[in-house]
């Protein structure tokens, strides 16, 4: 079998400093916020060029805290991709604002400028330009949009740790950026983490107090918050996965690198990584019309795959009081129909490489 992606061989390459790390945890009895995460936010808004980071139960917080941070709600409008996952509209609910969505680019399944800028009314508040599959989204049109209009931009940079666009990390070039730590993450936790970027000192001290019940000393709650604190023994596992980001992200980079290379010629539609970016392949996605078929003669082989995603949020029942309708948004539709994630992880070797593209190949 060869997984699609493998936690036990990451976790046993750095065995002794994670049990090390939980049994700190253990004796000190930090086991919210605490320690360790105070110096992991210090560390990991070091990593993505910033200034604050606040850490927080997951990802999905961390979007929502941060737009209610930058003052979205009821009334507003935020603007996001279908193709994603729907946390990064689900976000947006829960501030009370109105999802509105615009196209991704085909060729990278970001979010395309030309379709946001038709899409931006006099109710639109903020744009959520989600870093998919490990590559940022065109930063530069967006962020003119954005100035152009009074706009708060908020990076979905859960698939994006280390990231760059034009030099510049994912998390540091719009107002906030939230980020996933789910274990399947390129940084994971064990468990579930978030965190929330800003360069801007009121959102970051909004959004801290927002995840610890709407206060910044205990029972003084000024605002109305949320019980969204990341776990004492999650911030000790990151610190000492932070040690090996890069080693892993440039693995990951030689393995996308390795695929690329044993597909080419093959007709075979595979990632591309846009001039000036940093891809870090969180997925490593083709594309077929075939795809279920595809899905079962590759795991009958022992070749486990993944689909990210196979319905753009408009066509979720969930969201169909959007009021979307099929066709509206063809590029996202037609990737929903077509992608197909292939293993990818740092520990992945060239001969598995080879027998998932060889797999590939003979369909």
């Amino acid at each position: 079998m060869i997984p699609f992606v493998d936690l036990k061989a990451q976790y046993h390459s750095i065995k002794p400093e994670i049990d090390a790390a939980i049994q700190g945890v253990l004796e000190s009895c930090a086991f919210t916020l605490g320690p360790d995460v105070v110096e992991l936010e210090k560390e990991y808004a070091a990593y993505c060029n910033n200034t604050y980071a606040a850490g927080v139960n997951n990802g999905t917080s961390a979007l929502h805290l941060a737009l209610l941070a930058a003052g979205v709600g009821p009334g507003d409008e935020v603007i996001t991709i279908p193709h994603t996952f729907v946390a990064s509209a689900a976000a947006i609910y829960y501030t009370g604002a109105a999802i509105k969505l615009c196209d991704i680019d085909p060729i990278t399944y970001t979010m395309d400028p030309v379709a946001l800028e038709a899409a931006i009314t006099s109710r639109t508040k903020a744009i959520i330009p989600v870093h998919l599959y490990g590559q940022m989204a065109d930063m530069d049109p967006i962020m003119a949009l954005a100035k152009k209009h009074g706009l708060i931009v908020l990076e979905d940079a859960a698939q994006a740790h280390g990231a760059e666009y034009k030099g510049k990390r994912a998390g540091s070039i719009g107002d906030l950026a939230g980020f996933s730590f789910y274990p399947g993450k390129n940084l994971g936790a064990a468990g579930e983490g978030g965190m929330v970027v800003t360069g801007n000192a009121e959102f970051n001290r909004k959004v801290r107090m927002l995840r610890d019940w709407g206060a910044e000393k205990k029972y003084h709650h000024e605002l109305k918050g949320f019980n969204m604190r990341l776990e004492g023994i999650q911030g000790a596992v990151l610190r000492v996965k932070m040690k090996y980001i890069e080693k892993w992200t440039e693995m990951r980079r030689d393995a996308a690198g390795r695929y690329d290379e044993m597909f080419a010629g093959s007709g075979i539609e595979t990632p591309v990584q846009m001039d000036n970016r940093r891809h870090v392949y969180h997925l490593y996605v083709i594309r077929t019309a075939e795809r279920e078929r595809w899905i079962k003669e590759l795991n009958g082989k022992g070749i486990q795959t993944g689909i990210h995603y196979p319905f753009p949020v408009h066509l979720l029942p969930a969201y169909a009081d959007l009021g979307y309708k099929q066709g509206q948004f063809p590029h996202s539709e037609k990737a929903a129909n077509e992608v197909l994630s292939l293993p990818m992880y740092p520990e992945l070797t060239g001969d598995m490489q080879a027998e998932v593209v060889e797999a590939v190949k003979a369909l």
